[in-house]
């Protein structure tokens, strides 16, 4: 063909190529070739055909389809799945012909009759995210198709793909999870809870002075954990909540990603040993207000303003208090405001998860005991504090911080009962002493407590899952990430939960969403390698495990068999093996 010059367009690209398409050749070469041929002529040309669509490039087990429309390429890609999963009924499942499609709508240069350029590259990209039997597009594609398309697509947040330089927006969709809110790896955008739920903005900061942001948000996240306590309540968690600070969100958008009825946003001013709280709550699938308020207190009443906050948005709601929350309001009494600046500070301090930030919270802490030691929090973040620093090997930790932690946990409890974080830091502290029974009942006591405590789910989820109830902590880590999307330690957890099971497929995504939420985690590289390597992707498990020697030069695979509680000594081996497989050197 004689050579034309280079033209450019835009265009919708789908990308499709076969899960396992090696381990499919190794066990049986010849049969697998002419299964996807056949698969490529009586299912995918046919339907590229019908949704006027152009195969532009094949690549072994992938293909490259160009179309003129995003809504035909994206009800193309979802009708070849369809296809596929009917094609492969009565086919073994290690032997059947199952593909991941990506589809980008971006600039492509055209030569000759092949197409190139960033749309072409990122719709490759994009294919490797989506799950096996799945669909994953770019938020550009989801521009154009949302509400024009019966198929409803859910938000797999930001991802680094390789070659890449920005965070690339993608949208998901599997013909067996869609719409379906029990499905393992909950969505973005969930179904509305059987009881009011709400997510609250982190509140302006009206002093005059941007230093006193922290305190804002510490009024807010005390907001957050007074209503959480509420079990009439379904309660967005801080993390996820302070996501959106400082972009102005659309209510209703925000209404949708997180699931939940009600908005409460608001600003603090404060001044003169006054504190000041203006606070409106919105109906997030309308964007009407239904109410406002204004609070105004000396900042020794602090707990006493939160608790009216609390109590005008319980009654706004029609949400009764049991007996055993009446009683715990009633029991709060005036707080030093001294100790509280320390308690909002160390807690932002404490957030930012380094060696110094964690020395430097321990330190307002102590004095936070000194002014009042009636303050269970303190006791327990204390404690947390100590554990946190025994996982990560900061500040010279050693064994004693374990036995420093359950003893700070103890101290919180006496000196507060009802206070949930001090029962999940003695929960913590159990469990990494291996004495995973004793721990099972302050983490049950903290969710009993405190129904909405993301955190608390996780740590029981942990325990289970070190005691080897691994089905128990996928539900109880599904739990904690439907009340806090952000939390990407969540993610990880379910996805080490969901690789001891064997659930490969569900593990990688849970694994791919948490590296776009926490891009440079070496432990979540550690596990996808290793899945991997199980799997037979054996040089995706060798690229995993080089990125993770980039980021962390010290890791150690003893270390994590040393420092995780595993009651199955041989567990860490069994996934470790998955590397040997890969060729890599432990």
């Amino acid at each position: 063909m004689a050579h034309e010059s280079i033209r450019r367009r835009l265009a919708a690209i789908l990308a499709a190529d076969v899960v396992g398409y090696s381990r499919l050749m190794e066990r049986d070469e010849k049969n697998t070739h002419t299964l996807l041929m056949a698969r490529w002529k009586d299912v995918l040309e046919p339907l590229v055909a019908s949704h006027q669509g152009r195969i532009f490039k094949r690549t072994g087990d992938g293909v490259f389809v160009e179309f003129g429309s995003a809504v035909n390429a994206v009800e193309c890609a979802a009708a070849l799945q369809q296809a596929m999963a009917a094609a492969n009924s009565g086919t073994p499942e290690d032997r059947a012909i199952v593909l991941r499609v990506g589809v980008n709508l971006g600039d492509i240069m055209v030569e000759d009759s092949d197409l190139f350029g960033d749309g072409v590259n990122v719709a490759a990209r994009i294919e490797t995210l989506a799950s096996p039997g799945g669909v994953a597009i770019s938020d550009s594609v989801h521009e154009h198709v949302h509400g024009r398309v019966g198929i409803e697509f859910f938000d797999s947040g930001y991802h680094e793909v390789k070659n890449i330089e920005r965070l690339v927006h993608v949208w998901s969709w599997s013909p067996n999870s869609a719409g379906d809110a029990d499905s393992t790896i909950v969505e973005t955008r969930p179904r509305l809870p059987g009881r009011p739920s709400i997510a609250v903005l982190p509140f302006d900061n009206m002093s005059g002075d941007p230093e006193q942001g922290y305190f804002a948000d510490g009024i807010t996240e005390d907001i957050i954990t007074d209503l959480s306590k509420v079990s009439g309540l379904f309660v967005i968690a801080r993390n996820s909540s302070f996501a959106y600070k400082g972009k102005a969100p659309d209510i209703r958008k925000m209404s949708r990603e997180l699931g939940v009825r009600y908005i409460l946003e608001g600003s603090v001013r404060r001044a003169a040993g006054r504190i000041r709280i203006n606070a409106q709550m919105i109906d997030g699938t309308t964007g009407g207000h239904l109410w406002a308020e204004r609070y105004d207190r000396g900042i020794e009443d602090i707990f006493a303003v939160q608790d009216e906050v609390t109590r005008t948005i319980v009654s706004a709601l029609k949400v009764k208090l049991t007996a055993g929350e009446e009683e715990r309001r009633e029991s709060r009494g005036k707080m030093d405001p001294g100790a509280y600046d320390l308690l909002v500070r160390s807690r932002q301090t404490v957030l930012q998860l380094s060696a110094v930030s964690s020395r430097e919270a321990r330190v307002m802490l102590e004095r936070v005991v000194e002014i009042d030691p009636g303050l269970a929090a303190a006791y327990a973040r204390l404690s947390i504090i100590d554990f946190v620093d025994y996982v990560n090997q900061w500040n010279g930790a050693t064994p004693d911080n374990l036995e420093r932690a359950l003893q700070l946990a103890h101290k919180a409890i006496d000196t507060d009962d009802t206070e949930p974080q001090a029962h999940t830091s003695l929960a913590l502290a159990l469990a990494w002493m291996r004495r995973l029974d004793e721990a099972e009942s302050p983490a049950e006591r903290a969710v009993a407590l405190n129904p909405n405590f993301a955190d608390a789910y996780t740590v029981l989820g942990n325990i289970r899952e070190f005691q080897g109830r691994y089905e128990d902590a996928v539900a109880l880590y599904t739990r904690s990430h439907r009340l806090d999307p952000q939390f990407d330690l969540s993610l990880h957890f379910l996805g080490r939960a969901l690789l001891s099971l064997g659930r490969f497929d569900e593990a990688e995504i849970a694994f791919k969403r948490r590296l776009a939420l926490a891009p440079r985690s070496d432990m979540t590289r550690f596990y996808l390698a290793c899945l991997y390597g199980h799997i037979g992707r054996h040089e995706e498990a060798r690229r995993y495990w080089r990125e993770i020697l980039e980021i962390n030069p010290s890791f150690s695979v003893d270390h994590l068999k040393r420092a995780l509680p595993y009651r199955d000594p041989d567990l860490l081996d069994r996934l470790v093996d998955g590397l040997r497989e890969a060729g890599v050197s432990i």
